[in-house]
């Protein structure tokens, strides 16, 4: 199978792998952390300014991307920053792509033990998981692109039914005073909901596939835009649906929210293994693009063959992954992981951006 650069992605097929990307965990947890972090209602604003630092963020490594046609963040930073910086900074890059994947499947393994496999160990689900995201990430960006195509639709149709459903129980009162407390606390909760939006950082590399580079910045817009469409009806559904309160006290807001309405006579009285069965395919969706890219990095930056570095980052993922003692320890890695991306693609790719200018402009 090819997995060089010969592959090639449209403009549409980029924007539904972002999309994938960022909705991950965010789709259960975001709720309840950004909820604590804001302590009013108002927490569907802290989504908005999120997903615009995001998008503006996303668009400089778009805008940087798409200077270097053809090739990706580890194949071009040593143009800008010299072999050793760059080689640093990509090393940097191909550890973060593998704690991601790390975090993903653990926080999948502990949803899955608690709802639907109870009793099952961690590492059998996580084991199970990884062998069949390698036989995707082994034929290269187009089957991956392929997949999420398949992936995104039934993720919105399973999610405007369970939106849909949990009108039932929406209590739009709980959504008020807006900005009672004044704008303050919404910039608490600016972080967090921030680091649910983690995920442009992938146009650094599935930019040198694109078709056409120069859209990589609409890839961004338009893929967060969704997203941010996706996160936001999820908070205030949920603040709506079981409170501020009652989501800061649940770990998992969104499927309680789902598991407190039922409808008699249907063929499903409850929904929560809708709601469980997209997120699934959602998890794994980033894994995915994050073992591909990790694998990508570390073959463009050693020039060596791509398959063996997917094959080699299995064991290093699921050893990562069993770390944490517990969810409680699972979150708490997923909070390291994301103040880490916030230097390392919020100031990072704008400093390469500033040197490939100066660059440019001092051979001009």
């Amino acid at each position: 199978m090819n997995t060089g650069s010969n592959n090639q992605i449209s403009t549409q097929q980029a924007i539904v792998i972002l999309i994938n990307y960022i909705l991950a965990a965010g789709i259960l947890t975001l709720p309840r952390t950004s909820a604590e972090q804001v302590g009013t209602p108002d927490v569907w604003l802290a989504v908005l300014i999120g997903g615009g630092i995001a998008i503006a963020a996303g668009s400089v490594m778009a805008r940087l991307s798409a200077r270097y046609p053809g090739q990706t963040f580890f194949q071009y930073s040593s143009v800008i920053a010299g072999r050793w910086i760059g080689g640093i900074v990509s090393l940097a890059m191909i550890v973060y792509f593998i704690s991601i994947s790390a975090f993903e499947v653990r926080t999948m393994a502990e949803v899955t033990c608690f709802f639907l496999l109870e009793g099952t160990p961690n590492w059998a689900i996580v084991i199970a998981f990884m062998w069949v995201g390698i036989y995707l990430v082994s034929g290269g960006i187009d089957p991956i692109a392929r997949l999420f195509e398949i992936i995104l639709p039934i993720t919105i149709i399973i999610f405007a039914i369970v939106t849909l459903l949990s009108m039932r129980i929406f209590d739009f009162e709980r959504l008020r005073p807006v900005l009672g407390l004044g704008f303050s606390p919404v910039l608490k909760g600016v972080k967090t909901t921030t680091l649910a939006f983690l995920g442009p950082e992938i146009m650094l590399i599935i930019t040198a596939f694109m078709k056409r580079p120069p859209a990589a910045i609409k890839v961004v817009v338009g893929g967060v835009s969704i997203a941010a469409a996706f996160y936001l009806a999820t908070v205030i559904l949920v603040i709506g649906g079981l409170s501020l309160d009652g989501a800061r006290a649940s770990t998992w807001p969104t499927i309680d929210l789902i598991r407190s309405f039922e409808l008699k006579g249907l063929l499903l009285e409850r929904f929560d293994s809708l709601l469980l069965t997209i997120w699934i395919m959602q998890i794994f969706s980033t894994f995915t693009i994050t073992l591909y890219a990790a694998a990508k990095g570390a073959s463009d930056l050693f020039k060596r063959e791509f398959k063996p570095f997917a094959y080699c980052f299995l064991p290093i993922i699921f050893l990562c992954a069993m770390l944490p003692k517990n969810i409680n320890e699972t979150f708490q890695l997923g909070d390291t992981i994301g103040d880490i991306a916030l230097y390392l693609f919020g100031v990072v790719p704008l400093l390469f951006l500033v040197l490939s200018l100066l660059r440019r402009r001092k051979k001009g």
